[in-house]
């Protein structure tokens, strides 16, 4: 029996009250591993290295502010 096989038996004994978690789970296991673009590397690189910039203020704030640059 495959693995898949075996997952699909055993979702079939799991009490509905319990299969939002399970659904849960499995919709987070799905989602497939993003490698980030050069971008967004070189910006975590710059920010673990004590650069960029922090803000603090609220969401309105910061798009007042993004509008002004």
């Amino acid at each position: 029996m495959s693995s898949r096989e075996l997952a699909k038996n055993l979702i079939d004994q799991i009490p509905e009250s319990r299969m939002y978690y399970v659904i849960s789970y499995l919709q987070g296991a799905a989602v497939p591993d993003e490698t980030p673009n050069k971008e967004t590397i070189a910006s975590i690189e710059e920010l673990e290295n004590g650069g960029g910039t922090l803000f603090t203020g609220s969401t309105e704030a910061l798009f007042a502010e993004l509008m002004e640059e």
